[in-house]
């Protein structure tokens, strides 16, 4: 099965693909222009392997939680290529991501996966690694100290570009794992067992910045 993945969660746009050929991931920019890159790094990667647009039979986008431009653009974008391509359409969500990255290179025990939610806030998820990566919690939003509170005098690591940007709080808590984006691999590698969608929608988590600047503007009057 040839497999399409798209990340645009974070400030990184990411493009995958999976197929008889191996697999490939490409960060293709680090500073929130999404639209701008992804699609245009789409079709370099097709042609790279040769790949017609029409041959791609799933495509798999990270859901959130992550940035609100960000997101909108990479469902949207993995919504219509899917239906324009006749591909199944499936979901990850960067947190789970995060998780399976890092049990795929080899790390164990608990491990929370922290994006940046701007705002001096994170979107966490705490997961245990072991044969096999669980969930043990549901994704919240915090602020990096409740987390520094609820994992003091435990043995834990923080991975995600939010575990990196609050490493100076975290790092005396728990190790601080490489990874910051999202790694595709781990959605490309999930992606066959997912169940496909007929629609989909971004995992926000909270309002959009612009709806929260304007609930703070007008209560300040």
């Amino acid at each position: 099965m040839i497999t399409l993945g798209l990340e645009t969660a974070t400030s990184a746009c990411a493009v995958g693909l999976s197929g008889p050929f191996g697999v490939e991931v490409r960060v293709v920019n680090t500073e929130r222009r999404h639209g701008e890159f992804l699609m245009p790094s789409v079709a370099a990667l097709l042609a790279r392997h040769h790949v017609g647009a029409r041959d791609v039979e799933r495509v798999v986008v990270d859901r959130g939680p992550g940035l609100f431009t960000g997101l909108r653009v990479g469902v949207a974008s993995a919504l219509a290529y899917a239906q324009a391509a006749g591909a199944s359409l499936v979901s990850v969500t960067s947190l789970e991501m995060l998780a399976h990255g890092a049990h795929a290179r080899g790390v164990r025990g608990d491990l929370v996966a922290v994006v940046d939610a701007r705002r001096h806030e994170v979107f966490a998820q705490t997961f245990s690694l072991g044969d096999d990566v669980a969930a043990l919690d549901e994704a919240e939003v915090l602020v990096p100290g409740e987390l520094v509170e609820r994992w003091r005098g435990c043995r834990v690591r923080f991975s995600g570009d939010g575990a990196h940007r609050y490493a100076a709080l975290l790092a005396p808590v728990g190790e601080i794992d490489e990874e910051t984006v999202p790694p595709l691999e781990a959605a490309l590698a999930l992606a066959p067992s997912r169940e496909v969608l007929e629609s989909l929608a971004p995992l926000y988590l909270r309002d959009a910045d612009a709806v929260a600047n304007f609930t703070t503007r007008g209560s300040s009057r």
